[in-house]
């Protein structure tokens, strides 16, 4: 019985291995834009579907970072100065990307661009905390989407959405989570939606990598901006040594994070280019040990496990 068991797995295994494998014909003529190419998965993203003959057209929030990927990349790839937060610039953008694409349609679309503070304890921050991170990581999404939406479709393409473990699992407080959260469903809705039109919809839900937006120095600077801001009721209730945790466990961040992005990036790129790609992709070890068998775990026992690794505030019961 057990052999034969393990025969079906084998079987479905190499079968999966073999209907991932196959890949998009034609791929030097499909064009793809990425947001948040400045640095990190982005920027990575970028150069790699350049490298296989794609033609990028990347968006940067800056022209510093605009300018020094043109410089790492072939003449096809070309750059665009995108806020993802302005719905001016949104629509130049979108413009643009028509004028380059044409009849053919926009083959592929990744919302990646996001940030990752202010990050705290939710009674330390105040509605505009949380408005700033929404804009940004789920407002740009959507808007962006909606934007682009009729090339995609045109194309029949792609559209591949960064959300994070902490979409599956709310390990703080802050708007973070919550636009991850909020980047699922509505990547869920989306999906069902287009599937009607030859349009595919993958969600990227990375753990812990080292970029821009994990950096400890970043995450910390904030953290005590936020505290300094808080009410002295709030002060006393969580305490100076919770917050002295806090500061310990971010600092901490940048040794648990993996250094290789590419983990993320061949997952992007696999939803871009495979004629079958996943719905969700989950690269990183913690991801797939950690956090994703977590977010299947009984309510009570994720709280716990939480609760037993953070830091308890000064009047805590």
């Amino acid at each position: 019985m057990w052999l034969y068991l393990a025969i079906l797995v084998g079987q479905y295994y190499l079968l999966r291995w073999y209907w991932e494998r196959q890949v998009v014909s034609h791929l030097q003529d499909k064009y793809v834009f990425i947001t948040g190419c400045d640095s990190g998965f982005g920027n990575l993203l970028a150069r790699q579907l350049d490298l296989r003959g794609l033609r990028v057209l990347a968006a940067c929030l800056t022209e510093k970072g605009a300018e020094q990927l043109r410089v790492k990349t072939s003449d096809r790839l070309e750059t665009v100065i995108l806020d993802v937060t302005s719905t001016e610039s949104i629509a130049a953008a979108t413009q643009w990307v028509k004028e380059r694409t044409g009849d053919r349609g926009l083959w592929g679309l990744v919302n990646n661009a996001g940030i990752s503070v202010p990050t705290a304890p939710n009674e330390w921050l105040t509605k505009p905390d949380f408005v700033k991170m929404l804009n940004v990581n789920l407002l740009g999404v959507i808007e962006v989407t909606l934007s682009l939406l009729p090339l995609v479709r045109r194309a029949k393409g792609r559209v591949v959405n960064v959300s994070s473990i902490m979409g599956r699992v709310a390990l703080f407080g802050g708007g973070y989570c919550i636009s991850k959260y909020g980047v699922e469903a509505f990547s869920d809705s989306l999906r069902r939606e287009l599937s009607h039109f030859g349009v595919k919809v993958a969600i990227v839900e990375p753990g812990f990598f080292k970029t821009f937006v994990s950096s400890s120095a970043v995450i910390s600077r904030n953290l005590l901006e936020t505290w300094d801001k808080a009410s002295p009721e709030v002060k006393e209730a969580y305490g100076e040594r919770l917050l002295a945790r806090t500061l310990k466990a971010v600092g901490s961040l940048d040794k648990m994070c993996s250094q290789d992005l590419s983990l993320v990036t061949n997952c992007m790129q696999h939803a871009l280019t495979a004629c079958h790609p996943r719905t969700r992709y989950s690269p990183g070890w913690d991801a797939k040990l950690i956090y994703l068998p977590m977010s299947y775990m009984p309510t009570f026992l994720v709280d716990a496990m939480i609760n037993w690794r953070n830091p308890r505030p000064a009047k805590a019961m």
